[in-house]
């Protein structure tokens, strides 16, 4: 039986590891707790002991950068070690060829069944998804619910547990691009799982060097992938750098401790000068899974709509001083502070009512009018922007939009919404200010025809009455599908929730 050994978890913080080196190879003979190889962290490196006793079949090679949990090699229990040992004297090869198993001890073949593992509908906006990791692999038994893999969309990234108990066929690989209903495996219901004869051993005549010396020196002078990072940025060679780790691998601690050997003397006169290096170093790291399909989202929604922004600015003096007000009383009754989100939701369900294409989407060659106004708030995330969704947002007060922005930003930080939570939108907002953003132009958040860019307040001089004044000032900008939107809307819709922020009183009347 194969015993999976996966990543552990090793902090709270920490969602993946690098697999640093190997102490054992492909089909070793290991034993209980015996270290396997080394895992590196952005924190820290540390040992992999075996869970069992048995040969061992490594699945993430040298490099290999794994999340929490993955599948880092199996341990097949209770078996005997592929190799065969030979005297050094040994005059010529020997073959020792496996026997062949008997048709009575062959398992009888039951009734079979195949059954496709499809990509489920995850919401109203995404029409495919990407492989992430794959936590089986082809020809694995696998039980009924057991995770198969991770799939990542633009929006989140979610499980897909098997529908049935079988035997595993991958069709999609890592890193493949699969629309809803295509097929990510098979799984055979039923039936036994073919296990091919090992093949004969052949044992070396006479080795020059006994196996032991090649094992230890294998990955002496080499970097791992911490180290190699450490010792670039540092303009340092790795051939220069002792390395203390199993084998003489260069460690991160080698790399932290290196110093750059001095500089060659200068060439005499009767040398020709050699052309300086550049100082500064270069470095690739390969785009995610999930930015790649934020990017490829992104240039279609510019590729396919007739993107317009406008702008306005607004006082924000009024809602600060009502906030200010009343801050302390809405706390101690709700439970949650007033900000400034409650105040530009309920203004934008207000406009969206007056003004419906706003709140509406295009399905072909048809116009899709929405009667409610389910408000997308952007959430900067752990994994990138997030944008869940507060329902019905017109029927909520402003204690129930602050509770909803609080639940939901607390979930998209640890990661937990749902894509549920995530999907169906009718209109965005979003909120560069809190990064200090002065003016943007947000795009749209596809299938909706309009963005809301809110930003950072800044005093600024302004005319009142035909005096000079300094009042807290914030620019907003509108996003819009012109296709659907004419300009004169989308002006009077940011001049509407212009008018009902200078006049808060206005969203509590209704006028």
């Amino acid at each position: 039986m194969a015993i999976e050994m996966k990543v552990p978890a090793v902090g709270e913080s920490i969602t993946e590891v690098t697999v640093a080196t190997w102490n054992k190879k492909e089909g070793d003979h290991v034993k209980l707790d015996e270290v396997l190889c080394e895992l590196e962290s952005d924190k820290a490196t540390f040992e992999l002991p075996a869970e069992a006793e048995g040969v061992l079949h490594i699945v993430a090679k040298e490099g290999d950068v794994l999340p929490i949990g993955a599948i880092i090699c199996t341990i097949e229990a209770g078996g005997a070690t592929a190799s065969v040992k030979v005297a050094d004297a040994a005059p010529a090869a020997v073959a020792v060829p496996a026997p062949a198993p008997s048709a009575a001890s062959a398992p009888a073949a039951g009734p079979t069944s195949v059954l496709e593992v499809k990509v489920p509908a995850v919401g109203e906006s995404i029409t495919e998804v990407t492989v992430s990791v794959w936590n089986k692999k082809t020809g694995d038994s696998v039980s009924l619910d057991e995770v198969l893999c991770e799939l990542e969309s633009d929006k989140a990234t979610f499980e897909l547990p098997a529908e049935s108990a079988g035997v595993l066929e991958i069709v999609a690989e890592s890193g493949s691009v699969v629309p809803i209903g295509g097929i990510l495996a098979r799984i055979t219901v039923g039936g036994s799982v073919a296990v091919a004869a090992p093949a004969p051993v052949v044992a070396p005549a006479a080795p020059s060097a006994p196996a032991s010396s090649g094992d230890a020196n294998y990955a002496a002078g080499h970097p791992s992938p911490a180290a190699a990072k450490i010792l670039d940025e540092k303009g340092i060679s790795a051939a220069s750098v002792a390395g203390s780790g199993v084998g003489g691998r260069i460690t991160k601690e080698d790399a932290v401790a290196a110093v750059k050997p001095a500089s060659a003397p200068a060439p005499s006169a009767s040398a020709p000068a050699a052309s300086a290096a550049p100082a500064g170093g270069t470095r690739r790291e390969k785009m995610s899974s999930l930015r790649k399909t934020v990017a490829r989202r992104l240039v279609a929604v510019k590729n396919e709509t007739a993107m317009l922004t406008t702008f306005n600015e607004v006082d924000m003096k009024p809602v600060m001083d009502l906030r200010g007000k009343y801050k302390d009383k809405f706390k101690e009754k709700h439970g949650v502070g007033l900000g400034f989100m409650s105040f530009f939701t309920k203004a934008v369900c207000v406009a969206l009512k007056e003004f419906p294409s706003v709140n509406a989407k295009i399905d072909g060659d048809e116009i899709v009018f929405h009667d409610y106004c389910d408000i997308s708030i952007a959430v900067s995330a752990p994994k990138g922007l997030v944008v869940p969704v507060i329902r019905s947002a017109e029927n909520l007060s402003l204690a129930g939009i602050e509770s909803e922005v609080v639940r939901l930003a607390g979930k998209a930080r640890e990661n937990k919404l749902s894509l549920e939570e995530m999907s169906g939108g009718t209109f965005t907002i979003t909120n560069g200010g809190v990064f200090g953003s002065m003016l943007s132009t947000p795009i749209i958040n596809a299938p909706q025809v309009a963005i809301l860019g809110m930003h950072n307040i800044v005093e600024r001089p302004v005319v009142v009455d035909g005096q000079i004044v300094v009042r807290p000032i914030m620019y907003l900008a509108l996003s819009y599908d012109h296709r659907i939107i004419d300009g004169r809307e989308s002006v009077s819709f940011l001049v509407r929730i212009k008018q009902l922020l200078e006049d808060p009183a206005r969203l509590l009347l209704d006028i």
